[in-house]
Protein backbone atom coordinates (compact mmCIF):
# COMPACT_ATOMS: atom_id res chain seq x y z
CA UNK A 1 0.00 0.00 0.00
CA UNK A 2 1.09 3.43 -0.86
CA UNK A 3 1.94 5.55 1.69
CA UNK A 4 -0.37 7.76 3.04
CA UNK A 5 -3.16 6.04 1.11
CA UNK A 6 -5.67 3.91 3.02
CA UNK A 7 -7.59 0.38 3.00
CA UNK A 8 -10.93 0.91 1.26
CA UNK A 9 -14.02 0.21 3.21
CA UNK A 10 -12.47 0.11 6.14
CA UNK A 11 -14.30 3.24 7.66
CA UNK A 12 -17.36 5.75 6.77
CA UNK A 13 -16.43 8.20 4.70
CA UNK A 14 -16.52 11.92 5.60
CA UNK A 15 -19.01 14.11 3.71
CA UNK A 16 -16.24 16.00 2.02
CA UNK A 17 -14.72 12.65 0.90
CA UNK A 18 -18.81 11.04 -0.48
CA UNK A 19 -18.65 14.48 -2.61
CA UNK A 20 -14.96 14.27 -3.94
CA UNK A 21 -15.99 10.10 -4.52
CA UNK A 22 -19.63 11.59 -6.80
CA UNK A 23 -17.45 13.84 -8.17
CA UNK A 24 -15.31 11.43 -9.76
CA UNK A 25 -18.16 9.19 -10.80
CA UNK A 26 -19.65 11.61 -12.55
CA UNK A 27 -16.73 12.29 -14.74
CA UNK A 28 -16.36 8.70 -15.33
CA UNK A 29 -19.86 8.24 -16.32
CA UNK A 30 -19.66 11.28 -18.92
CA UNK A 31 -15.97 10.30 -19.98
CA UNK A 32 -17.76 6.45 -20.78
CA UNK A 33 -20.47 8.40 -22.40
CA UNK A 34 -18.17 10.20 -24.70
CA UNK A 35 -15.01 7.96 -25.09
CA UNK A 36 -16.02 4.60 -24.47
CA UNK A 37 -14.86 2.62 -21.65
CA UNK A 38 -11.83 1.13 -23.20
CA UNK A 39 -10.39 4.86 -23.74
CA UNK A 40 -12.10 5.75 -20.46
CA UNK A 41 -8.66 5.43 -18.35
CA UNK A 42 -8.52 6.93 -14.88
CA UNK A 43 -6.07 9.42 -16.51
CA UNK A 44 -8.57 11.03 -18.87
CA UNK A 45 -11.31 10.38 -15.93
CA UNK A 46 -9.10 12.40 -13.59
CA UNK A 47 -8.79 14.89 -16.36
CA UNK A 48 -12.30 15.38 -16.90
CA UNK A 49 -13.05 15.39 -12.91
CA UNK A 50 -10.07 18.22 -12.38
CA UNK A 51 -8.12 16.27 -10.15
CA UNK A 52 -5.06 14.09 -10.30
CA UNK A 53 -4.95 10.48 -10.73
CA UNK A 54 -3.99 10.06 -7.67
CA UNK A 55 -7.10 11.58 -6.45
CA UNK A 56 -8.78 9.10 -7.58
CA UNK A 57 -6.73 6.25 -6.54
CA UNK A 58 -6.98 7.45 -3.08
CA UNK A 59 -10.80 7.30 -3.30
CA UNK A 60 -11.26 4.11 -5.21
CA UNK A 61 -8.76 0.66 -5.10
CA UNK A 62 -9.00 1.01 -9.37
CA UNK A 63 -10.66 1.00 -12.30
CA UNK A 64 -12.90 -2.03 -11.05
CA UNK A 65 -14.08 -0.63 -8.24
CA UNK A 66 -14.64 2.55 -9.70
CA UNK A 67 -16.49 1.32 -12.41
CA UNK A 68 -18.72 -0.87 -9.45
CA UNK A 69 -19.88 2.73 -7.82
CA UNK A 70 -20.55 4.03 -11.47
CA UNK A 71 -22.97 0.70 -11.75
CA UNK A 72 -24.08 1.04 -8.63
CA UNK A 73 -24.94 4.50 -8.79
CA UNK A 74 -26.72 4.34 -11.82
CA UNK A 75 -29.09 1.32 -10.78
CA UNK A 76 -29.90 3.38 -7.24
CA UNK A 77 -30.90 6.36 -9.55
CA UNK A 78 -32.91 4.27 -11.62
CA UNK A 79 -34.19 2.54 -9.29
CA UNK A 80 -35.69 6.02 -7.24
CA UNK A 81 -36.97 6.94 -10.02
CA UNK A 82 -38.97 3.82 -11.30
CA UNK A 83 -39.95 2.25 -7.84
CA UNK A 84 -42.62 5.02 -6.60
CA UNK A 85 -43.98 4.51 -10.11
CA UNK A 86 -44.84 0.93 -10.61
CA UNK A 87 -46.14 1.50 -6.95
CA UNK A 88 -48.80 4.18 -8.32
CA UNK A 89 -50.15 0.99 -10.14
CA UNK A 90 -53.33 0.07 -9.09
CA UNK A 91 -52.41 -3.77 -9.81
CA UNK A 92 -49.59 -5.53 -10.75
CA UNK A 93 -50.10 -5.82 -14.23
CA UNK A 94 -50.58 -2.46 -14.06
CA UNK A 95 -47.66 -2.59 -12.67
CA UNK A 96 -45.69 -3.76 -15.57
CA UNK A 97 -47.01 -1.37 -17.85
CA UNK A 98 -45.71 1.54 -15.51
CA UNK A 99 -42.32 -0.03 -15.18
CA UNK A 100 -41.39 -0.46 -18.87
CA UNK A 101 -42.97 3.61 -19.71
CA UNK A 102 -41.20 4.49 -16.50
CA UNK A 103 -37.31 3.17 -17.18
CA UNK A 104 -38.04 4.70 -20.63
CA UNK A 105 -38.80 8.42 -19.21
CA UNK A 106 -35.82 7.87 -17.25
CA UNK A 107 -33.85 7.10 -20.22
CA UNK A 108 -34.85 10.56 -22.06
CA UNK A 109 -33.27 12.40 -19.35
CA UNK A 110 -30.37 10.49 -18.94
CA UNK A 111 -28.84 9.17 -21.98
CA UNK A 112 -25.02 9.52 -20.77
CA UNK A 113 -25.94 7.47 -17.72
CA UNK A 114 -26.92 4.50 -19.47
CA UNK A 115 -24.49 4.51 -22.75
CA UNK A 116 -21.44 4.58 -19.51
CA UNK A 117 -23.61 1.50 -18.17
CA UNK A 118 -24.02 0.06 -21.41
CA UNK A 119 -20.31 0.65 -21.86
CA UNK A 120 -19.25 -0.84 -18.75
CA UNK A 121 -21.37 -4.21 -19.60
CA UNK A 122 -19.78 -4.17 -23.21
CA UNK A 123 -16.69 -3.68 -22.93
CA UNK A 124 -16.08 -6.08 -19.50
CA UNK A 125 -17.06 -9.41 -20.86
CA UNK A 126 -15.04 -12.10 -20.36
CA UNK A 127 -12.84 -13.39 -23.70
CA UNK A 128 -15.46 -16.30 -23.50
CA UNK A 129 -17.98 -13.68 -24.46
CA UNK A 130 -20.05 -13.96 -21.10
CA UNK A 131 -21.15 -11.20 -19.37
CA UNK A 132 -19.24 -8.99 -16.80
CA UNK A 133 -19.61 -9.51 -13.24
CA UNK A 134 -20.81 -6.13 -12.96
CA UNK A 135 -24.09 -7.12 -15.28
CA UNK A 136 -24.05 -10.15 -13.14
CA UNK A 137 -23.72 -7.66 -9.71
CA UNK A 138 -26.98 -6.42 -10.97
CA UNK A 139 -28.98 -8.42 -12.92
CA UNK A 140 -30.29 -11.32 -10.18
CA UNK A 141 -31.39 -8.38 -7.38
CA UNK A 142 -33.43 -6.86 -10.71
CA UNK A 143 -34.58 -10.31 -11.83
CA UNK A 144 -35.50 -11.19 -7.64
CA UNK A 145 -37.61 -7.87 -7.48
CA UNK A 146 -39.89 -8.14 -10.91
CA UNK A 147 -40.51 -12.23 -9.75
CA UNK A 148 -41.76 -10.96 -6.45
CA UNK A 149 -44.30 -8.34 -8.10
CA UNK A 150 -45.26 -11.27 -10.49
CA UNK A 151 -45.75 -14.10 -7.73
CA UNK A 152 -48.14 -11.28 -6.21
CA UNK A 153 -50.00 -10.97 -9.04
CA UNK A 154 -50.20 -14.27 -9.80
CA UNK A 155 -51.39 -14.88 -6.32
CA UNK A 156 -54.52 -12.76 -6.43
CA UNK A 157 -55.34 -13.65 -9.61
CA UNK A 158 -54.36 -10.92 -11.81
CA UNK A 159 -51.92 -12.40 -13.83
CA UNK A 160 -51.82 -15.69 -15.63
CA UNK A 161 -50.27 -19.11 -14.43
CA UNK A 162 -46.19 -18.67 -15.78
CA UNK A 163 -42.50 -19.28 -14.69
CA UNK A 164 -41.55 -15.91 -13.13
CA UNK A 165 -38.16 -16.20 -14.40
CA UNK A 166 -38.93 -16.70 -17.43
CA UNK A 167 -40.83 -13.39 -17.56
CA UNK A 168 -38.64 -11.22 -15.05
CA UNK A 169 -35.43 -12.09 -17.84
CA UNK A 170 -37.77 -11.59 -20.49
CA UNK A 171 -38.84 -7.85 -19.66
CA UNK A 172 -35.76 -6.75 -18.54
CA UNK A 173 -34.20 -7.99 -22.02
CA UNK A 174 -36.84 -5.98 -23.70
CA UNK A 175 -36.14 -3.08 -21.87
CA UNK A 176 -32.06 -3.71 -22.96
CA UNK A 177 -32.84 -3.99 -26.08
CA UNK A 178 -35.24 -0.55 -26.53
CA UNK A 179 -32.60 0.94 -25.01
CA UNK A 180 -29.82 -0.35 -27.14
CA UNK A 181 -31.47 0.36 -30.15
CA UNK A 182 -32.61 4.06 -29.00
CA UNK A 183 -29.14 4.63 -28.92
CA UNK A 184 -27.86 3.18 -32.45
CA UNK A 185 -31.32 4.99 -34.02
CA UNK A 186 -31.41 8.73 -32.19
CA UNK A 187 -34.27 9.61 -34.23
CA UNK A 188 -36.12 6.58 -32.96
CA UNK A 189 -39.47 7.14 -31.15
CA UNK A 190 -38.72 6.39 -27.65
CA UNK A 191 -42.40 6.73 -26.34
CA UNK A 192 -43.69 4.60 -28.81
CA UNK A 193 -41.57 2.12 -28.81
CA UNK A 194 -41.88 1.46 -24.63
CA UNK A 195 -45.87 1.70 -25.28
CA UNK A 196 -45.72 -0.79 -27.68
CA UNK A 197 -43.33 -2.78 -25.64
CA UNK A 198 -45.77 -2.02 -21.96
CA UNK A 199 -48.80 -3.49 -24.12
CA UNK A 200 -46.78 -6.70 -25.03
CA UNK A 201 -45.76 -7.80 -21.46
CA UNK A 202 -48.88 -6.45 -20.09
CA UNK A 203 -50.95 -8.73 -22.58
CA UNK A 204 -48.92 -11.80 -22.17
CA UNK A 205 -49.41 -11.61 -18.87
CA UNK A 206 -52.62 -10.56 -17.80
CA UNK A 207 -55.09 -13.35 -16.85
CA UNK A 208 -57.76 -14.43 -18.72
CA UNK A 209 -60.86 -13.13 -17.53
CA UNK A 210 -63.71 -15.42 -15.94
CA UNK A 211 -65.78 -17.52 -18.71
Amino acid sequence: MRPGSRPHGQRKHTFIEEARRAQIVSAAIDTIAEVGFANASLSRIAQRAGVSKGVISYHFSGKDELMDQVVEQVYSAIAEFVLPRIAEAPDECAALRAHVLAVADYMRGHREQLMALAGIFNGTRTSEGTSSRHRLMVAEPVYQEIEKRLRAGQERGVLRDFDVRVMAVTLQASIDGMFAYWVTHPDHDLEAHAAELAEIIERSARADPPA
